[in-house]
């Protein structure tokens, strides 16, 4: 599989040039199935249409045709981060403070990997956590595996979308 860093390189000045953010590359899969993954979005909202979506993937598919850089066949998949995004730029720990998240670390950290709990910050390069079980945490940010946030009914009313113009032309199945 190629080198996330390497790709991130490839990538980002790209995603950068359209006024986007990324937010993650993901290169996943197995046998003939590899997807490679780019979340992105708008810095100002945190959100991502459809059309930005285009508009990365149609840049992103002539440079990686020409760069190369993964030796397997592979699905080209541009999205928004999601409510329930995923954190990782240390960044995000500071954002997202108040919200609930999981965190998984790679090393224990005050005895234990897995933490649910609310984001309460950061110091240095250290999230602050208040975990429901270990109560108050520093978590190292080089520690951090995996983290996301907790979909909720604070989460989702900070991010509701700015404009809902247009909202009533989608018709639903009944």
């Amino acid at each position: 599989m190629a080198d996330i860093a390497e790709l991130t390189a490839l990538i980002e000045p790209e995603v950068k040039a359209l006024g986007f953010d990324l937010v993650r590359i993901k290169l996943f899969g197995s046998g003939d199935e590899h997807t490679l993954q780019i979340m992105a979005e708008r810095p100002e909202t945190k959100q991502l249409v459809i059309e930005d979506c285009a508009a990365i993937s149609r840049r992103l598919s002539d440079l990686l045709d020409e760069a190369d850089p993964i030796e397997e066949a592979y699905r080209l998949e541009v999205s928004s981060p999601g409510i329930d995004r995923p954190l990782t730029r240390l960044h995000d720990f500071l954002e997202w403070k108040g919200h609930e998240a999981k965190i998984m670390t790679s090393e224990t950290v005050a005895g234990r990997k897995s933490f649910r709990g609310v984001l309460q910050g950061i110091e240095g390069d250290d999230i602050q956590f208040r975990d429901v079980k270990a109560g108050d945490v520093s978590i190292p940010f080089a520690l951090v595996g995996d983290a996301k946030l907790v979909l909720t009914d604070a989460l989702i009313s900070a991010t509701m979308p700015l404009s809902s113009d247009g909202a009533d032309e989608f018709e639903t199945e009944e």
